[in-house]
């Protein structure tokens, strides 16, 4: 059986939500379970509904798409969040990987981008456009994310590859011939000693300090040419 990925809907625009929710609703193996009109209701939803993806928008009433992240995240840490947003100021972009989202589109994106996103972060790869890698490549070469002096393992550093070459858990796990319970460990270890946040940060931080070679394109899409950050 194919997969369903559930997806809930967040953003303070009703026909940005009813435009979304067409689109995503005639897209095979996608569900939208529902819909939230401000980062409150967002929190209510998600703690509700549990679904797979959370498509956020960043700026909204009572409680905006950073806030309520974190909220979703120290609710549910496993969440999936894509922030699908109008505005790409280098502190918004930077506060929303920090508190956990997984990926970050300017809603000018493609529906065909947009959808490949979605199913990326499924999957727990990053999805960034490159002027948004970009972004944030900046802040954390300006020391945003600062690593501790714990050097990583060999096998650390191999995992970290993989994690920044957008591979899953059990695909690292299947080809490093480990347990995906693992690999697991080894990436909270590889966290925790880089003071990172989450798989995108750890992503960015493996293209900055040249332990691996990823481009940053479409989401969902490769190029011959890498980004220059």
């Amino acid at each position: 059986m194919s997969e369903t990925i559930r997806i809930l809907i967040v953003d303070d625009h009703t026909v940005v939500r009813d435009g979304l929710q067409a689109l995503l609703s005639a897209e095979p193996g996608m569900q939208v379970v529902g819909q939230a009109s401000d980062g409150v209701e967002a929190v209510e939803q998600a703690k509700k509904l549990k679904p797979d993806v959370i498509l956020l928008d960043l700026i909204m009433p009572r409680k905006d798409g950073v806030q309520a992240t974190i909220e979703i995240r120290r609710d549910n840490p496993a969440a999936r969040i894509l922030i699908l947003t109008s505005f790409a100021e280098d502190h918004q972009v930077f506060s929303a990987v920090k508190s956990g989202a997984m990926g970050y589109l300017m809603k000018d994106t493609s529906s065909e981008d947009l959808i490949l996103a979605i199913r990326d972060v499924y999957h727990n790869r990053p999805a960034l456009q490159p002027a948004i890698a970009r972004k944030l490549m900046r802040d954390i070469q300006k020391g945003a994310v600062q690593p501790s002096e714990d050097a990583l393992t060999d096998r650390e550093v191999e995992i970290l590859q993989l994690v920044a070459q957008g591979n899953t858990n059990q695909q690292i796990a299947d080809t490093l011939f480990l347990s995906e319970r693992t690999v697991r460990t080894h990436i909270t270890n590889i966290l925790a000693k880089l003071r990172l946040e989450n798989r995108t940060q750890a992503a960015l931080y493996a293209l900055r300090e040249g332990i691996a070679h990823i481009q940053y394109t479409t989401p969902g899409q490769t190029t011959e040419e890498e980004e220059d950050f």
